[in-house]
């Protein structure tokens, strides 16, 4: 006997009486962070108001980089930065850009724009493998 919830599946083998309880769809996070040579800005982890892990999508993403990424990045000398991102829609959206272009100029890498971010780029290598580690620790 099977029945499903939203995100709960109750399975009973022999005793329709005595079931458990698993979820069906494992718990996400949604997490963002700047490395540079000079160190970390973040962990930044994308939620809602009762601390539940949100999907993120062009408003919540300039938001994050107004309101957390930008007042973090004036409290260190990174004059010559350079931001590049992925081809996350909510990062290429037009008003996106526009909000880096205001801080960046034209230190902004994208498949967008002026400098092109080349595909499979070695310097994405480092959130692949490090990410993941750290926001575990």
């Amino acid at each position: 006997m099977a029945k499903s919830t939203k995100n709960c599946r109750i399975w009973s083998e022999a005793n329709p009486q005595v079931y458990v309880e698993t979820p069906l769809h494992p718990e996400k996070l949604t997490v963002w962070c700047a490395l540079w040579a000079g160190g970390i800005i973040g962990p930044y982890f994308f939620k809602n108001d009762e601390g539940h892990s949100v999907t993120v999508n062009g408003d919540r993403y300039r938001a994050m980089i107004t309101n957390f990424f930008i007042p973090e990045l004036n409290n260190h000398d990174v004059q010559e930065l350079w931001f590049q991102l992925d081809g996350a829609t909510c990062h290429t959206a037009r008003a996106t850009i526009d909000v880096l272009k205001d801080t960046f100029g034209d230190r902004l890498i994208s498949g967008f724009e002026t400098v092109n971010r080349p595909p499979r780029s070695c310097d994405l290598t480092p959130l692949d493998y490090f990410l993941s580690g750290y926001v575990k620790s």
